[in-house]
C-alpha cells in the first residue's frame, strides 16, 4: 500500500461552519504524500488530493484559487525552522548550516518540495517566487552572517566577494542533489566541503581552526 493510500480521516463537509485548521492541515499533508510518492505537481489534481485527504473538493476550492496558491502554501507550511547556531567559529557554523542542507536533501519529504520547486520555476515563477522567498533567501542570509562574522573575528579575509563564497559553500551539496538520481552526501561531507574551500580563504598565517 503506498504512502497515498494511508489517508487522514474524513472530515465531510465545513459549508456554513468556520473553516477547520484540521482540514487545512490533512489538505497539506495529502499534497505532500503525494509529493512523497513521486506525482509530479502537474498530475496532482483537485480530486487526487481531496481523495487522499479524505475532504470533499469543495474543501480545497474554499481555501485555495488553484493548486498554484495551495502548493505556495505547502512549502510554507513544510520548511522546519533552521537551527540555532553555536556561533563559537565560522568553521563550525557553515558545517552545522551544510549539515541541515544535507540532511534536508536527503529527506524525502524536503527533496520532493525541492526537485518540484525547481521543476516548476520557469512554468510557474510564482511558486518559484515562494520557494525562493521563504527557503533560499533565509538559508543564504544566514550563510552570509556567518562570513560576516567570521571576517569580524580575523577567520575569513577581508576583501572577498561574500556573496559567491557562500556559493562556494553550497554549491557542491546542490549540484549533487540535482545531478543523482540517488544524492551521493556521505556523512562529513560538509566538514570536507567547508575545509576545502576555507583552505584557500583564511588570511595568511591563520591557523586552522
Amino acid at each position: 500500500m503506498s504512502r497515498a493510500e494511508s489517508r487522514p480521516p474524513s472530515y465531510g463537509s465545513t459549508r456554513g461552519r468556520p473553516r477547520s485548521k484540521a482540514v487545512e492541515q490533512a489538505i497539506l499533508e495529502a499534497v505532500l504524500m503525494l509529493l512523497e510518492d513521486g506525482v509530479p505537481l502537474a498530475d496532482l489534481s483537485v480530486e487526487s488530493i481531496a481523495r487522499t485527504a479524505g475532504v470533499g473538493k469543495a474543501a480545497i476550492y474554499r481555501r485555495w484559487n488553484g493548486k498554484e496558491d495551495l502548493f505556495v502554501d505547502v512549502i510554507r507550511a513544510a520548511e522546519p525552522a533552521e537551527r540555532e547556531l553555536p556561533g563559537t567559529s565560522m568553521r563550525d557554523d557553515l558545517v552545522l548550516l551544510l549539515e541541515s542542507l544535507r540532511q534536508r536533501s536527503l529527506a524525502r519529504r524536503s527533496s520532493a518540495i525541492l526537485h518540484t520547486a525547481h521543476a516548476q520555476m520557469r512554468s510557474s515563477p510564482k511558486i518559484w517566487a515562494a520557494y525562493h522567498s521563504g527557503v533560499i533567501t533565509p538559508r543564504r542570509d544566514l550563510g552570509l552572517e556567518i562570513l560576516r562574522r567570521g571576517q569580524l573575528k580575523g577567520e575569513l579575509r577581508t576583501g572577498i566577494d561574500l556573496e559567491l563564497t557562500i556559493d562556494m559553500f553550497v554549491g557542491p551539496l546542490l549540484i549533487r542533489t540535482f545531478v543523482h538520481h540517488d544524492p551521493d552526501l556521505p556523512d562529513g561531507l560538509p566538514e570536507q566541503i567547508v575545509d576545502t574551500v576555507l583552505h584557500g580563504l583564511r588570511p595568511v598565517g591563520s591557523p586552522r581552526s
